[in-house]
C-alpha cells in the first residue's frame, strides 16, 4: 500500500525555514525541543508548538493581506 502521509510541506524548499521557525517557537514557549529524538515530550508540548506556529503564520498572512 502506498504511503499517503499528509505530513509534507506544500513548498519543499521552505523546509529549512519551517524547521528554524519551529525551534524559535519552541524556545519562545519554553518547550525543550531538540534536534533528533523528542519522544520524551508530551502531546501537549508538541501540540503547543504546532498550534502557535499556525497562529503566527495566520497573523502574518492577515497582515500581508491587509497591506501592513
Amino acid at each position: 500500500m502506498a504511503n499517503r502521509s499528509s505530513n509534507r510541506a506544500a513548498v519543499p524548499e521552505a523546509k529549512g525555514a519551517l524547521d528554524k521557525f519551529k525551534y524559535e517557537v519552541a524556545n519562545e514557549l519554553g518547550v525543550p525541543l531538540s534536534d533528533g529524538y523528542n519522544g520524551d515530550l508530551t502531546s501537549k508540548q508538541n501540540g503547543s508548538v504546532g498550534g502557535y506556529m499556525v497562529k503566527k503564520m495566520i497573523e502574518q498572512q492577515e497582515k500581508q493581506m491587509a497591506g501592513k
